[in-house]
């Protein structure tokens, strides 16, 4: 294992990776500017393109359950073609879980309502609902901190509320 200074896995959309389904990114400035002033080394992941999908690719949400669900068989998660692609999530969600253990991540900063990334939310038969994204179900279990950049700027607003 390769211990790097204040390592965390951040959604790679998140820094300005064009790697979400429909090729585009979700550059977020509040994330960056976070990891710059705390220090930290972002280390890039899309779990979705860790499992083997290419990108563009179809949009994907859950039928049944979510990213907790999936791994022990109950959940289903398909695209929007109807192929069941819950075997590449879980594939990326281990890659990723990989990654975090050679690089020392005990943190992850994820893309919130991602199928993957989703930390406490998803969609679910087209509808928000409460729940984890595959990987974050698997970072959980393997012990990583886990916390989205909704909650980044809740965080942020409480801390400028207190100044």
């Amino acid at each position: 294992m390769v211990a790097l200074p204040r390592t965390i896995l951040v959604s790679a959309c998140l820094l300005g990776l064009k790697t979400r389904y429909d090729g585009e990114c979700r550059e977020n400035a509040a994330v960056i500017e976070y990891l710059q002033n705390d220090g930290w080394t972002p280390i890039p992941i899309c779990p979705e393109q860790l499992g083997g999908l290419p990108t563009p690719r179809p949009e994907a949400v859950f039928r049944a359950g979510d990213g907790a669900s999936l791994t022990p068989g109950e959940g289903q998660l398909v695209n929007n073609r109807g192929e069941d692609v819950g075997f590449a999530f879980i594939r990326g969600a281990q890659q990723a879980t990989a990654i975090a253990q050679i690089c020392g991540c005990t943190t992850a900063l994820l893309k919130e309502r991602s199928p993957s990334c989703g930390v406490n939310s998803i969609y679910r038969n087209g509808a928000l609902v409460k729940g984890s994204g595959v990987t974050t179900a698997h970072l959980k279990k393997a012990g990583l901190k886990i916390f989205s950049e909704e909650n980044l700027i809740v965080k942020h607003l409480k801390h400028k509320e207190g100044e």
